[in-house]
Parts: structure tokens; C-alpha cells; sequence
């Protein structure tokens, strides 16, 4: 059985890794929508998601599908 303070530095632990991964997902994502807009110059991705474009939106929801599981898998 593990004592209180195992038990404490495993919560602080696995608190760490959640607060790690949270900002690797967000610093991803930013630079993935980054790029994006970088590579699109043609297009005002922000408006046309306002205008109700979903091929712009789902394109937007791939890139952040695709950052959390390679962000999943490396942890």
C-alpha cells in the first residue's frame, strides 16, 4: 500500500503531465491554424467561417483532430 506522500507525488505527477500536454495542444494547434493561414493567403478563413462556410470550419477541426492525437500519441 502506498503511503500519503507517494500518493501525493503521483497526483502532482500526473497534474504535471496534464498541464504539459495542455499547453503542447494549444501551442500545436496555434501553429498548425498559423501555417494554415500562412498557406492560404487567398482566403479569409476567419470570414468565411462567419459566413457560414463548413468546408473552411471542418478543415479548422481536422487540423485540430490531427495535432491532439499526434500530441496523444507522443504522450
Amino acid at each position: 500500500m502506498l503511503s500519503f506522500t507517494d500518493t501525493l507525488m503521483l497526483y502532482l505527477r500526473t497534474i504535471g503531465w496534464a498541464i504539459a500536454v495542455s499547453i503542447g495542444f494549444s501551442l500545436g494547434t496555434a501553429i498548425a491554424i498559423w501555417i494554415f493561414g500562412l498557406i492560404s493567403t487567398d482566403i479569409d478563413e476567419w470570414a468565411e467561417i462567419k459566413n457560414k462556410n463548413y468546408g473552411v470550419a471542418a478543415i479548422f477541426v481536422a487540423l485540430i483532430v490531427m495535432i491532439g492525437l499526434l500530441v496523444m500519441s507522443v504522450v
